[in-house]
């Protein structure tokens, strides 16, 4: 169980190229969540010779004490693997990580909408009748491979292409610490308004097949206030937000100070944000751009809209910016603009 955490608790989401460990560190020096999840990574890659190209989207710093690793794919004993490798602290010592320093908890990916990930039957694909089974499978091979050591949860949408009750009544019969619902089906994607009255119904059906279960509700979180509102009126545990921290990183804080920070400290935060990026992923030699550092340069372009935004001339600024491939390069701008 996850222990300690306030109520409503808030949880920063899963996003791939997104939440890495250099952007959860600037989130945290802003203001920490109770829990945040790493990126999504493919148990059966991990148990592949792919496993030194996929470690990456798990590694962390020492600095970060509230990390749930997400897993996600489709064969259950490489779940058991995997969650035998994080329970044990054998994981986060191949990543580098000292004594003592883990994950907190493991979360299923049982929601990404990825049509990737969906053809081949796995996330929001285990959603529907057909794959319940499997997904039976999956959950029972990741408590077997955690062994009581550590919390286990599930991320999850609300449906496959309908609403579909049951699939909580078979996730809440499986006995999880924590189930995370987006508020969408997978057939909607991000294009309705998020179903918050369906995540309240989906806690009703907790408290009488799972009271131990936490649920937590994601989906157009826009602040804190906004979330407790929403934890208050669903009778939720705790809240996930994504996309809201896009607009605001002090998005976790009681009373976020974005709004009032200068443009010159806003330059401050996207230039640590790139020397913590070329501090943290290591260059290598090949001459190919998208394969010269451990990760590309190009994912640092997903973040200037948070930081780039506010003040005029920022629509410029940020067009110069992306353009950019190198860290360096990033710096000089960031540089000439704060003068």
């Amino acid at each position: 169980m996850y222990l300690n955490l306030p109520k409503p608790f808030f949880v920063l989401a899963p996003m791939d190229d997104v939440t890495e460990t250099v952007f959860r560190q600037i989130v945290n020096g802003c203001h920490a969540p109770d829990l945040a999840f790493t990126e999504f990574v493919n148990v059966d890659g991990l148990m592949s010779v792919g496993r030194p190209k996929l470690i990456k989207k798990v590694r962390f710093d020492v600095s970060e004490k509230n990390l749930v690793a997400q897993l996600w794919g489709l064969n259950p004993d490489n779940f058991a693997s995997v969650a035998e490798q994080i329970a044990n602290g054998s994981l986060a010592k191949e990543l580098g990580l000292p004594e003592g320093c883990n994950f907190v908890g493991v979360d299923l990916n049982m929601g990404c909408p990825a049509k990737s990930e969906v053809q081949n039957g796995a996330c929001s694909a285990l959603i529907k009748l057909e794959n319940r089974a499997l997904a039976s499978e999956i959950i029972d091979a990741t408590k077997r491979g955690l062994a009581g050591r550590l919390p286990l949860s599930v991320k999850t949408r609300i449906g496959f292409n309908e609403i579909d009750m049951t699939w909580f009544e078979f996730l809440l019969g499986k006995n999880l610490d924590m189930l995370t619902v987006h508020g969408r089906t997978r057939k909607e994607m991000s294009k309705v308004p998020a179903h918050w009255d369906v995540i309240a119904q989906v806690r009703e059906l907790r408290d009488k097949l799972a009271p131990e279960t936490l649920i937590v509700g994601n989906g157009d979180v826009v602040d804190r206030a906004h979330g407790i509102v929403l934890a208050e009126a669903g009778g939720l545990d705790g809240i996930m937000i994504g996309r809201g921290v896009f607009h605001d990183p002090y998005v976790f804080a009681e009373n976020s100070i974005w709004e009032t920070v200068t443009k010159a400290d806003r330059l401050k935060l996207y230039a640590k944000h790139v020397n913590l990026f070329a501090a943290t992923w290591q260059m290598n030699s090949s001459e190919d751009l998208e394969q010269k550092w451990e990760r590309p340069v190009h994912t640092l372009n997903k973040f200037c809209k948070i930081y780039i935004n506010g003040f005029d001339g920022a629509k410029e600024l940020r067009e110069r910016l992306m353009a950019s491939t190198e860290p360096s390069e990033l710096l000089s701008i960031l540089a000439d603009a704060a003068e």
